[in-house]
């Protein structure tokens, strides 16, 4: 399996995939599967999200690895579109990414205060 021939370089690729969905949100429901899951509204968006983190888990535990990368675009792929609907962007995920970086994972969970999540997790 190699990198994709057509389509932006990966680097940019969920920037890219952020600016279509948000143009697409706009679109005919009809002619367009961004805007549909846009039409159902936050509460369908993130059913089809949880859908694809199911599938993700039993890809992840089955032998057939191009399953689990196939799934795993799926799920990063309604994470974005959840993502945009809230008005944020992949930029927002890649900046707390690199805010953790090097972090350890005992310590970045304790230190943890915003969006009313437990630290004890």
């Amino acid at each position: 399996m190699g990198a994709p021939t057509t389509g932006p370089d990966t680097p940019e690729i969920l920037a890219a995939l952020a600016e279509v969905i948000e143009q697409r949100r706009q679109a005919d429901p009809e002619q367009s599967y961004v805007a549909r899951l846009h039409a159902r509204g936050l509460d369908e968006m993130l059913k089809k999200l949880g859908e694809e983190a199911s599938e993700t888990i039993i890809a992840g535990k089955n032998e057939d690895t191009d399953a689990l990368v196939s799934e795993m675009a799926d799920l990063w792929f309604h994470a974005l579109v959840v993502l945009v609907a809230r008005g944020r962007h992949p930029d927002d995920v890649m900046a707390e990414l690199a805010r953790r970086f090097g972090l350890s994972g005992v310590a970045e969970k304790a230190g943890r205060t915003h969006s009313g999540r437990r630290s004890d997790k």
